[in-house]
């Protein structure tokens, strides 16, 4: 099978940004002294950072507090890997209602209503890497040290 040709860079972040934008859920890979965990959950794109809720004592929980985190969006064949550091995290009971209503309208996801203490996790980009096919892993590098490249 034939790969389609390959997308041009400045192509490939208008379509990260589209999937960013559009997506609900994603992959996101922790690591703690329990070991890494991999795990879905709902986000909401913001326009420069991605806001995730979880239970707050949760392996997740607990590693995201170290301030890293591996974001996966998409497919093996349509991948979006995003490296971030978190920058706030915020307690459902104290979450702006602004924040927690626009999460909740984005995910169908509201973490305020839940038993379960959760908190929200703002999540910056630092490194976005895009590709297809192997075509197209030749200058996947779309955003370093949180600035875009293209």
């Amino acid at each position: 099978m034939t790969p389609p040709p390959a997308r041009t860079r400045e192509q490939r972040r208008t379509d990260t940004l589209a999937r960013l934008e559009n997506d609900v859920d994603a992959w996101l890979a922790t690591a703690g002294e329990g070991g890494p965990y991999l795990v879905p959950l709902s986000f909401r794109w913001d326009g420069t950072t991605l806001v995730v809720a979880t239970p707050a004592a949760s392996p997740t929980g607990r590693n995201l507090r170290a301030g890293r985190v591996r974001v996966g969006l998409g497919h093996t064949r349509d991948v979006v890997m995003i490296d971030g550091v978190v920058e706030v995290v915020i307690a459902a009971a104290d979450v702006p209602a602004i924040l927690g209503d626009a999460f909740a309208a984005a995910t169908g996801f509201d973490p305020r209503t839940l038993s379960t203490p959760h908190a929200y996790f703002r999540i910056r980009p630092q490194r976005i890497q895009a590709w297809r096919e192997s075509n197209e892993l030749a200058g996947r590098d779309l955003m370093r040290d949180g600035s875009w490249l293209v």
